[in-house]
């Protein structure tokens, strides 16, 4: 395609999955993405080191500093995001990138998605591994009706009001209840369900999901309080449901 052909296509903005843990691209990736990352010239990223790297694993041979690069996370103002589609505006591809997993899906990532929906781009999801489905297929819960709620409150009043909530909605609803922790919190957070949630409530624990460390674990409260377990400083992603 010659380069006025290329200005004249209409451009696309690419989610691109990155890994949930130390594994080769290519493991957990489809080829296409692997093209893409090779392709795209423009970036909005969660963080620019991480997303640096990531590509530099897809493929040693790409060029990081022909590349460009915009951050979108948790600290940037909604007013900076339509800036951010510029290369959009004059022709050329970009992509979405998270620090782990689908960007857009529990991602800042989601505002440039929408902003580049209201304009008319065209948005391309690509295949991936996103901690949130992986672990609801592995935890035999509900796949029909699930929620994810993100982390939990830090308050301990609003935090067991959340609790009691999910639990609430698992009774009435059927809803499988998904939610996560900081790591260095996680067998904090287990002791804390065992002692609240009822002992037939089970507990799914999925941690460093496609990793050389996985483990999926659904038991009950009561087979929890009961078991041995360390799962600090190890992204883990936590389920429950009766």
């Amino acid at each position: 395609m010659s380069q006025s052909d290329a200005m004249t296509s209409r451009p696309v903005l690419y989610l691109l999955p990155v890994p949930l843990s130390d594994v080769a691209p290519s493991e957990v990736m489809p080829q296409r993405n692997i093209e893409v990352a090779r392709s795209v010239k423009y970036f909005i990223v969660e963080n620019i080191r991480s997303a640096r790297r990531f590509l530099k694993r897809c493929d040693r041979e790409i060029s990081i500093d022909e590349l460009s690069f915009v951050e979108l996370n948790e600290h940037t103002s909604p007013a900076d995001v339509p800036a951010m589609l510029k290369p959009l505006e004059e022709g050329h591809d970009m992509a979405v990138v998270s620090e782990a997993g689908c960007p857009a899906v529990a991602d800042p990532g989601a505002d440039a998605v929408a902003e580049a929906q209201r304009r008319g781009y065209e948005v391309v999801p690509l295949i991936g591994p996103s901690s949130i489905l992986l672990a609801l297929m592995g935890s035999g819960f509900n796949g029909q009706t699930f929620a994810f709620v993100g982390y939990l409150p830090v308050d301990a009043s609003a935090r067991a009001a959340r609790l009691k909530e999910m639990e609430r909605r698992i009774l009435r609803e059927h809803q499988t209840q998904i939610f996560i922790e900081t790591p260095y919190r996680n067998n904090k957070l287990i002791g804390e369900l065992c002692r609240t949630m009822p002992s037939d409530m089970r507990l799914c624990v999925a941690s460093d999901i496609t990793g050389p460390r996985q483990s999926i674990l659904t038991k009950t409260m009561a087979q929890w309080r009961k078991s041995t377990f360390d799962y600090d400083k190890i992204p883990t992603i936590f389920l429950i449901y009766l």
